[in-house]
């Protein structure tokens, strides 16, 4: 409809009269059927005063669709399962290495190497599948993936050559690089806004798979021999038919993002702070996942050698470690949606200093205690490292996910090794003394930037 606005003669008065619609025109649709007869009092002069017309126009902010509509907690869950599949099969690897070594008469350099197979391709692969999913997603990645993981665990039931061993740790530990990254990404699409939550059940899946491995191994795969490991192949079958539906809401997801461009935020940090700041985050990570793998590798011996308990007497202690740990994982996310991951950071990692100083001298009941506090504290930090992360470089959530879940859990992992070495030489009463001092790493925080409100 074609509107003319005529201004009429101002006057001394504060009023304008503008004609709208005029009278042929108004007859014309008024014939064409499009104006009714009884609005024909709309074609008259309206007066608005000078005073509406300064008035500022007020629009109502829409939040984004996603964000309304809350987390998407069918994916977050299914993602979260997946997870936790995921981590059962890789912690398998090494719990049948007593088998494997018995079986076929290895020495621990050629378990060193199988480690190294599933490492290199499980942990140092992450990145690089990450930086290529950024520039091309693929939404069913993750089921391919785990088809990876699939024939490694079949061939690993069937393989009777050391080599062929060595294929099919790398083939698990292959599926393990694809998942990773491209599910934490999923977890971000799916949180709602959530972006801590989200992350959190992400990891919970994820902590108590690692947890399950070792029980499983025991109750199947000791009893049974190494062909029972096919057995576990069903668990990763399940897992693709998961994955492939979760990449099924995964592609319409990717489709609708094409068509966003990422902008920076202005107040976000330069480039330089940001890669200051990622090297801290890698570096509190380090220091988390270090003194975690200390307690979880080496805590029953520590038990046994000072307080002379069963060995089923420190599994059961370490279990409530481990529990701790994983409740605590699981709040650090939704406490960094509230709080600021910042702040969360600061007093998960350099808030468990006083008590891990304590835990070389205390007792057997106050060891227990303290390690459920430690437990609870230094895990909350996982899920705010990454989420603050992925928040500093938000065009590569990819790259950055598989930087922080293989490079980083892998160093700290191999950084255990090193300090079994340590044992050997001095005692793992020392070794617990000196990692004592590791939360302080935690110091480093001081050097991370303040992010925009948005992404607190």
């Amino acid at each position: 409809m074609q509107v003319a606005l005529l201004a009429a003669e101002r006057a001394h008065s504060s009023h304008l009269r503008l004609a709208v619609v005029p009278s042929r025109v108004a007859s014309y649709l008024r014939g064409r059927g499009n104006l009714p007869r009884r609005d024909a009092a709309l074609n008259k002069p309206v007066v608005v005063s000078e005073e509406t017309l300064t008035e500022p126009v007020v629009v109502a902010d829409v939040a984004p669709a996603a964000k309304a509509a809350g987390p998407a907690y069918v994916v977050l869950a299914g993602i979260s399962f997946s997870h936790f599949l995921n981590d059962t099969m890789q912690s398998l690897i090494a719990s049948v290495y007593p088998i494997l070594k018995d079986t076929y008469a290895l020495d621990f350099a050629q378990i060193g190497m199988i480690t190294l197979a599933f490492q290199f391709t499980a942990s140092l692969l992450q990145p690089v599948v990450g930086h290529y999913t950024d520039k091309k997603a693929q939404p069913y990645s993750l089921a391919v993936g785990m088809a990876s993981t699939f024939f490694g665990l079949l061939l690993l039931s069937a393989a009777h050559q050391y080599l062929v061993i060595l294929v099919a740790a790398a083939l698990v530990g292959l599926g393990s690089a694809v998942f990773h990254p491209e599910s934490a990404r999923i977890a971000r699409l799916a949180s709602g806004g959530r972006y801590g939550f989200a992350q959190s059940v992400f990891q919970l899946g994820g902590s108590f798979g690692t947890s399950m491995g070792p029980v499983l191994a025991a109750s199947i795969v000791v009893p049974f021999g190494q062909g029972s490991i096919a057995w576990f192949s069903s668990i990763a079958f399940l897992a693709i038919l998961i994955l492939w539906r979760i990449g099924r809401w995964y592609a319409p997801q990717i489709k609708a993002k094409k068509t966003a461009a990422v902008q920076a935020h202005p107040d976000a940090p330069s480039s330089r702070r940001v890669a200051v700041a990622l090297l801290v985050l890698v570096a509190l990570l380090f220091s988390k996942q270090l003194y975690v793998s200390s307690l979880s590798s080496y805590y029953i011996f520590y038990l046994i050698d000072r307080f002379g308990v069963s060995t089923q007497a420190a599994q059961i202690y370490l279990f409530i470690f481990l529990a701790a740990n994983a409740v605590g994982a699981f709040l650090g996310g939704p406490l960094g949606d509230r709080f600021g991951r910042k702040i969360v950071i600061w007093i998960s990692i350099l808030g468990a200093l006083p008590f891990t100083l304590a835990l070389p001298y205390a007792g057997l009941v106050g060891s227990a205690v303290l390690s459920v506090i430690i437990g609870l504290i230094i895990s909350s930090t996982t899920s705010s490292i990454i989420v603050f992360a992925q928040e500093l470089v938000p065009h590569r959530f990819g790259m950055i996910s598989g930087v922080f879940f293989g490079v980083a859990f892998g160093i700290g992992g191999l950084g255990a090794a090193v300090l079994g070495k340590l044992a050997d030489h001095t005692s793992i009463e020392f070794v617990y003394q000196v990692c004592a001092y590791l939360p302080a790493i935690g110091l480093l925080a001081v050097f991370l930037p303040k992010l925009p409100r948005h992404a607190r």
